[in-house]
């Protein structure tokens, strides 16, 4: 299955009955497995889960914790990128140059790495003095 086939997939299982946004994330970590999740609204805002999120967390969950691409999969007029939160826990798992593909479902697409989406990303060398 590849990332657009699973970020699809995993969209229609996104429980978001306040918005009704559907979202669905898919990576593929460093062995080649896609791992998938969507968004899960809380009528307690803001204590939702982003699909992106949830997709890190089954990763992590599975033992991994090294990403190599992202697709991120909603229902807009344009594609839509990851939320700032998202991004810093992207950056965590995924180099720099890691592809992220941002989709409608009608198709239209947006590709921009790790950098690109977040530039200045707060690193752990940030910490060296700690």
């Amino acid at each position: 299955m590849d990332l657009l086939k699973a970020a699809t997939a995993v969209r229609e299982n996104a429980y978001a009955p306040y918005s009704k946004f559907k979202v669905g994330a898919a990576i593929r970590s460093a062995s080649g497995v896609i791992y998938a999740g969507c968004n899960v609204e809380n009528v307690a805002y803001p204590e939702g889960t982003c699909a992106e999120a949830g997709a890190i967390a089954a990763m992590v969950a599975a033992g991994e914790t090294e990403l190599t691409e992202v697709y991120v999969i909603a229902d807009s007029p344009a594609p839509v990128p990851p939320c700032g939160g998202c991004r810093q826990k992207l950056v965590e798992f995924g180099k720099p140059e890691v592809k992220v593909t941002m989709c409608t479902t009608d198709g239209k697409t947006l590709e921009m790495t790790l950098d690109e989406i977040l530039p200045g990303r707060f690193v752990a060398d940030h910490m060296a003095n700690t």
